[in-house]
Order: C-alpha cells, then structure tokens, then sequence
C-alpha cells in the first residue's frame, strides 16, 4: 500500500524532529528543553492532549504550593473514608502567579469549609508563575481544585492526595 505524498513527508519530519530533539537531549546533559518536550509531547498525544499534560503539571505545583503554605492545616496520609466536607474552587491565574479570582465552584454547604478554602488559596499568593504554553489569549489560566476535608477540619488536596481509606479507621 502506497502512502499519500503528504504523509510521508509529515512522518519524516517527525522522524528528523524527534531524532534532532533526543541528540539534543544527549549533548545538554539528558535534560529536554521545555519548548521542545511541548513539541514532541503535541506530536504523540495531539495539541490539545499536550497542553492539558502541560496544565495538569502546572496544576500539582499550584497544588505543592498551597500546601506548603498550608502545611498546619494538611492531612497528613490517607483522606478518611468519609469525609467531612469537599469543597471545589475555581480560580484565575495571571500570568505573574497573582490570583485574579477565585469563588467556589461546589460544595455540600458546609460554610467553614468553603471559607478554609478559599482561605488557603488565597494565603498561598503568588502561586507559580504558569508556562506561557497553558495562557489563554488574555494571559490568563483558570483552574479547578478540590479541597478534602476531613472530619477534624484539616484538608488535602485532590490533585495531590492518596487513595481514600477502605473503612472508618485505618
């Protein structure tokens, strides 16, 4: 079967791209640059696929940095098998890390929690500064995080969070 002109030369290309972006990688001391990883990450998984890996990475570092700040108020280990309360906001993030907005998204109405939340992220300012690759065109990201809480009011956050516990106690 006889591949179409096209074809052939956009799998070349990836070919010659992908080679030239390891050798690189070779001479560099085995780290990616970051706009090339984007670029071989877009042609495995699509563009669209790629910046959400791109977002997500961006999110666990939001999510690292609120913790960090926050340290008092985490749950260390396993969220409880039922838990307290779970709480998600939604934010916006400039360019610079500054928190342009935040409200939250949903919640089961436990009033205290929602409050810690936004609380939490807030105190966190200024988040990382996110890679241009996951601006929208007003140089902005928005963001969806879930806070966990357990019944003694401490929290983890659900992008960093182990597994629940199978029963009451663990």
């Amino acid at each position: 079967m006889k591949m179409p002109r096209d074809a052939v030369t956009q799998t070349l290309m990836v070919v010659a791209i992908s080679c030239a972006a390891a050798g690189a990688s070779l001479l560099g001391g085995c780290s990616e640059a970051p706009a090339a990883k984007s670029f071989i990450q877009s042609l495995y998984l699509g563009p669209d696929k790629a910046k959400q890996v791109r977002t997500d990475d961006y999110k666990t570092q939001v999510a690292q940095r609120i913790e960090t700040v926050n340290a008092e108020v985490i749950t260390p280990g396993r969220p409880q098998a039922m838990l307290r309360s779970v709480v998600i906001v939604s934010f916006v993030v400039d360019r610079q890390g500054k928190i342009l907005r935040s409200s939250v998204f949903r919640t089961n109405g436990d009033d205290v929690a929602e409050k810690v939340a936004i609380t939490t992220l807030r105190r966190s300012a200024p988040l990382p500064e996110p890679p241009a690759s996951v601006l929208n065109a007003a140089g902005q990201v928005e963001l969806m995080e879930g806070w966990l809480f357990n019944t003694d009011g401490r929290f983890q956050l659900q992008s960093l969070a182990a597994p629940q516990q199978d029963g009451e106690t663990e």
